[in-house]
């Protein structure tokens, strides 16, 4: 097969207790055309030495005072070149296998431009102690306040889609770039999934804004949604879905399999990419029948 080339960026501010595990969980994927960036915002702990060690290995890194850890993913996207691209924080970590993964199924299916694995969490120790149930995603699971979560660090784009939608993070938000992200995306293509495991968020590392400010986290989303324009068109299926969301709520006495069908096609959800362990390849499994 082609091996694309993937670019990774990683933000690092003062986590020195995990980064080596994270640079670790890119650099054991052995992806043989890898692009690997470090952006630290001026780290005073031990995080300078730890990429130093690495630093052969590395496309690109530098250390010096930024405006935050969007500013520093920006940073790193301008210097990256690769056709597939992804970030992890520098406490969190990648899946054994997960590039070689993403490669086959872009390559495998040029539909697909953004796609999610399986969520997952580790705790402080590196184990993983939260494996999510998979679910298909839709603008429209956006669009009607179902936003939570597209995980950010089992996700993975082509660079292609990341030019549609500006190159760029926000750095006028301070919570929720990779919200504000997906909203551009989802502007354009479809955001497939797999049951693959890809990347997992390290819980209780300490200095994580994504949970010691939920509420802003929040604000800002919301503030997202309120700003994004939406056609006629987009309006009156969001009108749809919350009409039928209401009646499966309230009702039991007419036949919830249809109701629950006719609701889950307004959401337009594309097939799921899983891998066929006797054909050894991957496929697409069709959205219809699945259960919302």
């Amino acid at each position: 097969m082609n091996y694309p080339k993937i670019s990774i960026v990683t933000p690092s501010f003062n986590h020195g207790d995990y980064l080596e595990a994270t640079i670790l969980s890119v650099l054991g994927q052995n992806y043989p055309d890898l692009e690997y960036i470090i952006i630290d915002g001026g780290s005073t702990d031990h995080s300078v030495d730890i990429i130093r060690k690495y630093e052969k290995h590395l496309a690109f890194w530098i250390s010096e005072k930024d405006n935050g850890m969007y500013d520093a993913i920006n940073k790193g996207f301008q210097k990256s070149t690769g056709e597939i691209m992804a970030w992890i924080n520098s406490d969190d970590m990648f899946h054994a296998n997960a590039f070689v993964n993403v490669a086959k199924i872009f390559e495998s299916f040029p539909e697909v431009k953004w796609i999610q694995g399986n969520p997952t969490t580790f705790d402080r120790s590196g184990q993983i102690v939260l494996a999510k149930p998979l679910r298909r995603w839709s603008k429209y699971n956006f669009y009607t306040g179902d936003y939570k979560w597209v995980q950010q660090e089992s996700t993975f784009w082509k660079r292609s889609l990341w030019e549609k939608a500006g190159s760029r993070i926000s750095t006028q938000l301070r919570y929720a770039g990779d919200f504000e992200l997906w909203l551009r995306f989802f502007r354009h293509e479809k955001l497939y999934v797999t049951n693959l495991l890809m990347g997992g968020f390290r819980i209780g590392s300490g200095n994580q804004l994504s949970i010691g400010k939920v509420d802003n986290y929040l604000e800002e989303l919301n503030t997202c949604l309120n700003e994004e324009s939406l056609d006629a068109g987009t309006l009156e299926r969001i009108g749809q879905i919350k009409r039928y969301r209401k009646l499966l709520n309230i009702t039991s006495r007419i036949n919830l399999g249809s109701l629950k069908l006719k609701y889950h096609r307004l959401f337009d959800y594309p097939p799921q990419v899983v891998f066929n362990t006797s054909s050894q390849k991957f496929e697409l499994i069709s959205a219809e029948g699945y259960t919302y």
